[in-house]
């Protein structure tokens, strides 16, 4: 059995008006490893799980659910794969277990009360298994939304934005949820904005900006992009050029010349700015304010569109 469950090549997505959604991502998901898409609200992760899940049709490339091409063998891949969509849609007046009976169904599983009853009391919705969806709170709903893409026992879970809307409480017992399924062997990958989300629960982080796969890393390498700071030195005459002595901190020229910048990684145990301010000093450089920046995710994205990436 291959290490990979899920290997996609050249995937791209362009509609009619000449607007690319998607732009040749190529991606391999190791089987049973917890996966984030990490992008901004429109970088194209809903496109990429769609396309995935057979929901829409890309304009070329290829996709491999467990070996096999899902365009040519859809009923293998369908049967692999759960999906927990963004929105959460289901019918009002059905009860919890009739819900996610019903889905398994679909999929051509034999009845197996006791499969659904185990899934249940996992989602801790067991309790709820006679109540009707429309008396369930948003939370609840979305416990059955997983309940229902699982209920089939697919190898890959997709969960697109599994805590949109929903409490920080709530949010953390999802994570738990969501560990405890990989360890029962479920692959999953999940898109997310939240980069604590990503932190919180993947292996390795993917990085989709403007429909580009730009980044794929072990999620501890990413994150230590997020150690970075920067210190803004507001100085009190114009610098036209950076004196030479200040070459080993990497410190450069902002808004015209006012402001020095210096990179620092705010977890090493030495950041260098105690020895940069005594260099100003000796050098007479004067200064009247001073600030720091932390790395946000779209510094992240910044930088890795303009250094190329790195896959």
């Amino acid at each position: 059995m291959s290490d990979t469950i899920l290997s996609i090549r050249g995937l791209r997505k362009a509609y009619a008006s000449g607007t690319e959604a998607l732009k040749a991502i190529d991606l391999d998901i190791r089987r049973g490893e917890i996966f984030a898409l990490l992008g901004p609200n429109g970088a194209g992760k809903t496109t990429l799980i769609s396309i995935v899940c057979g929901i829409v049709t890309p304009s070329d490339g290829t996709v491999l659910v467990d070996g096999k091409d899902h365009a040519l063998d859809y009923r293998h891949a369908r049967q692999r794969i759960g999906l927990v969509p963004q929105e959460l849609t289901t019918d009002a007046f059905e009860t919890v277990w009739s819900t996610v009976s019903f889905s398994r169904g679909l999929f051509g599983k034999p009845r197996d009360d006791k499969m659904i009853e185990t899934l249940l009391k996992r989602l801790t919705l067991w309790d709820k298994r006679q109540t009707k969806m429309m008396e369930l709170s948003g939370g609840m709903k979305r416990r059955v939304m997983i309940a229902k893409a699982l209920s089939h026992e697919p190898a890959l879970l997709f969960l697109d934005e599994p805590s949109a809307g929903v409490d920080v409480e709530l949010r953390r017992d999802m994570w738990d949820m969501v560990r405890q399924l990989r360890d029962d062997g479920t692959t999953i990958i999940l898109t997310t904005h939240y980069i604590e989300e990503a932190e919180e629960m993947a292996d390795r982080v993917g990085v989709i900006a403007r429909g580009e796969l730009i980044a794929v890393e072990d999620k501890d390498a990413l994150m230590a992009r997020l150690g970075r700071k920067t210190l803004k030195v507001t100085l009190n005459e114009v610098m036209a050029v950076v004196p030479g002595e200040l070459g080993e901190w990497g410190v450069t020229t902002q808004d015209g010349g006012h402001v020095l910048a210096y990179s620092f990684d705010s977890h090493a145990e030495r950041t260098g700015i105690a020895s940069l301010m005594r260099k100003l000093s000796e050098l007479g450089i004067g200064y009247k304010d001073l600030s720091t920046h932390q790395s946000s995710l779209e510094d992240i994205f910044v930088s890795l569109v303009h250094d190329g990436g790195a896959k």
